[in-house]
């Protein structure tokens, strides 16, 4: 175990996550190796009254920790046990780590559009894989966790909420590949290829998980010249089984500009989103709906498309199938899609995002908000 205090070398790095937006500053950061060196940091931090917080990859990171911030990253350590189908991870493992270690037997997680996401933060908030429509919410999968409790005691536990989780033991599924990639479409086809998503999302199968992201690529050497200062319409599929390239063709038939369908290893899922893996400041938030109608896609556009005032990546996914079983308290029997927005507070301030994000949300008739893709701000439950 190491500590850091404000003013150490290490410092500035062990509090440093992929969300660059929230500054934290910690009286103490523990720089755990295990669970012990957790437990003694919970003990230290109820012996001066301070206040804990524990952080990974510092993807999800909301608000600035103050007092102790126990720092996981170190807890990488991934044991699968194949004639279980399951893996027990440690907190600082990341998806692209249980991925590899998984698929040497045949195997995958739950895991989502970003290998290098943290696993059990991503699990704790419910878990939306690429798979999600098949199998449902990494949650779901969990078989026990290792917990350090309020008072520093080590446990063993189903419930994995009661404490700071320190260790997680999940069930694996048998996958190997998949068909899935992504179609990207040009600004002017951004009304179209939004209603024909959502038209060819009525009645999917549940071997299919698809999301279509609405992005504003910067005109910067490292975009691919197709893509490069266009508002792009990017649809992500991610289908088990056989069908997926007659399923694809109507959005195909679209004509994208680029087009990355194919079949690929589940170790290579990470490229069909593709999503930036360099740290950035970033403010999202997120509303669950039943229905895309027209009015909703007209107000994504006019507060998340080209002539937006504040840049906006705006996500929707595909909800239904597995998904519709499951127990998570921030679902509805109505709950179909989601709509998320990301905005980059380095181009514009966090009051503007805040205010435009409003903007988009407020006319959706919504069923519910996901603490998953909250970034930057508190999460409040039926906020």
């Amino acid at each position: 175990m190491k500590t850091f205090i404000p003013g150490q070398d290490g410092y500035a790095a062990a509090t440093a996550g992929f969300q660059t937006g929230v500054r934290s500053a910690p009286e103490l950061v523990v720089a755990a190796e295990g669970a012990r060196d957790v437990a003694e940091a919970v003990r230290h931090a109820n012996a001066y009254g301070l206040t804990v917080d524990v952080e990974a990859t510092g993807h999800g990171r909301r608000t600035p920790a103050e007092g102790v911030l126990i720092s996981t990253r170190r807890m990488t350590d991934v044991a699968i046990d194949p004639a279980r189908a399951t893996a027990r991870v440690g907190a600082g493992t990341t998806w692209g780590a249980v991925i590899a270690a998984a698929a040497e037997h045949g195997l995958a997680p739950l895991s989502g559009s970003a290998p290098g996401v943290g696993v059990v933060g991503y699990t704790l908030g419910g878990g939306f894989s690429l798979l999600g429509r098949r199998y449902g919410l990494a949650a779901d999968r969990v078989r026990s966790a290792e917990v350090v409790t309020t008072d520093g005691t080590i446990e063993r536990t189903t419930d994995a909420g009661a404490g700071v989780v320190t260790a997680l033991e999940f069930g694996l599924v048998s996958v190997t590949s998949l068909y899935g990639g992504g179609l990207y479409f040009d600004t002017l086809r951004l009304p179209d290829i939004l209603r024909a998503w959502r038209d060819w999302t009525t009645d999917l199968p549940d071997a299919l998980t698809t999301s279509l992201a609405l992005i504003p690529y910067p005109d910067l050497p490292m975009v691919p010249q197709p893509l490069r200062g266009k508002h792009i319409a990017h649809v992500r599929v991610a289908h088990l089984g056989a069908g997926g390239p007659e399923l694809a063709a109507p959005l195909r038939a679209k004509g994208p500009l680029v087009d990355t369908l194919t079949t690929m290893p589940f170790t290579e899922s990470g490229a069909i989103a593709a999503e930036p893996p360099i740290p950035h400041a970033y403010l999202g938030d997120n509303r669950v709906v039943a229905h895309l109608p027209d009015s909703t896609l007209a107000a994504i556009l006019e507060h998340a498309g080209p002539g937006a005032p504040v840049p906006t990546v705006l996500i929707i996914d595909l909800l239904g199938g597995a998904y519709a079983h499951s127990t998570a308290p921030d679902f509805t029997p109505q709950s179909r899609y989601t709509v998320r927005a990301l905005s980059v507070v380095e181009t514009t301030g966090p009051d503007p995002i805040r205010a435009a994000h409003a903007k988009l949300f407020d006319p959706l008739a919504t069923t519910g908000r996901l603490r998953s893709f909250v970034y930057g701000q508190p999460f409040r439950p039926g906020s």
